[in-house]
């Protein structure tokens, strides 16, 4: 067995990837661990926690000691970095944790890679040859786009917020040690998420959350922001090609190629939830100040936009495509409806039909 270490798999895409690559790799041990905080569930994954090929353990990968500890006990061969403070507006109000856990943490699992796995820079001990450090990234290190262009792997940084700055930095600590030591790293960066096991507070969730609850749904500014959307099974499979196939040393940039405003996706499920819940026979609008709705839409409320809201993202992932032969098999349209099914029966226990897994 291979046993890999998945840092904050607790977390949104991390719970995703660690039951997608131990049904589809029998030969690998998976090594989750997570600080538990408030954007990670334990329950997450509780459809692998009597897997034998899973361990989880509680813990703060700044934790030098438990870092070494975990590589020792477990003969770590390889490591897939997730873990991460995430939510922007959270880092504008407190910034502290994201340095710590994002470019210290990330500091701490590297370097403890490296003196595991190797004799000295670009010296691989024999028994860890091909032993690979995978960082997952962001595109909002590349800061903000106008109305026109796409971020690529040669884009210069210029992250707005510090979320973003801390995982740039993140980014240069993991390039480093490929260039200094010889480590092998890939690093991906990759466009807005979506799907099952997303914290609440994310915009996706929130729209669904408040839509059902019939409160106001909350979108910043004019709702014109730009994001490209990837759905969550999508990034699992870009990542384990690259993981797998990518080149030593290189960033791959992960986008879904769907441009959406932030208003176009809020609509947009409104319009799917006035379709298969409509607001009309959802019980919980009673308990509401908007019984008289009759569409979802008409709870769609703009506030304030937040200080540095980034006006547009979109990433050109040409290069997974021609180089690793990855494109994502889910549409937005598709994948959303489904995401939108998965937080009605998570928010009120109500089951709707679900639409096929696309794991090949």
């Amino acid at each position: 067995m291979k046993t890999i270490l998945v840092t904050g798999g607790c977390g949104f895409i991390g719970s995703n990837f660690i039951p997608y690559l131990l049904s589809k790799y029998s030969d690998y041990a998976i090594i989750n661990i997570d600080k538990l905080t408030y954007a990670a569930d334990v329950t997450n994954l509780k459809e692998v926690e009597h897997n034998s090929a899973y361990t989880f353990i509680q813990g703060d990968i700044c934790n030098k000691e438990l870092i070494q500890s975990i590589f020792e006990t477990y003969s770590i061969k390889g490591v897939i970095h997730f873990a991460a403070e995430s939510h922007v507006d959270n880092s504008i109000k407190q910034s502290y944790e994201f340095i710590q856990t994002n470019v210290v943490g990330t500091h701490t699992l590297i370097d403890t890679a490296y003196r595991f796995w190797m004799e000295k820079p670009f010296v691989y001990k024999k028994e860890f040859e091909g032993c690979r450090f995978h960082h997952i990234s962001t595109d909002e290190v590349y800061g903000s786009l106008g109305s026109t262009g796409y971020f690529t792997e040669t884009t210069p940084y210029a992250p707005n917020s510090p979320y973003s700055a801390s995982k740039a930095a993140s980014d240069m600590i993991v390039r480093a040690y490929f260039h200094t030591y010889g480590l092998n790293i890939v690093i991906t960066n990759c466009s807005n998420n979506f799907g099952p096991k997303q914290h609440d507070e994310k915009l996706i969730p929130t729209i669904i959350r408040n839509a059902l609850h019939g409160n106001p749904i909350p979108i910043y500014g004019d709702g014109k922001n730009v994001r490209d959307w990837l759905y969550v099974l999508d990034h699992c499979r870009a990542i384990d090609v690259v993981y797998h196939n990518g080149r030593a040393g290189q960033t791959y940039n992960i986008g879904g190629r769907t441009e959406k405003k932030n208003i176009y996706v809020a609509q947009a499920i409104c319009e799917i939830l006035d379709r298969i819940f409509p607001a009309t026979s959802n019980s919980l609008i009673g308990n509401s100040k908007n019984t008289s709705i009759k569409s979802y839409k008409e709870l769609i409320t703009f506030v304030e936009d937040r200080p540095g809201h980034d006006r547009r993202y979109a990433i050109d992932p040409t290069k997974i495509e021609t180089e690793l032969n990855w494109k994502p098999v889910w549409n937005f349209e598709e994948a959303l409806v489904k995401t939108v099914e998965w937080y009605i029966n998570k928010y009120i226990g109500y089951q709707c039909y679900v639409i096929k897994e696309k794991y090949e």
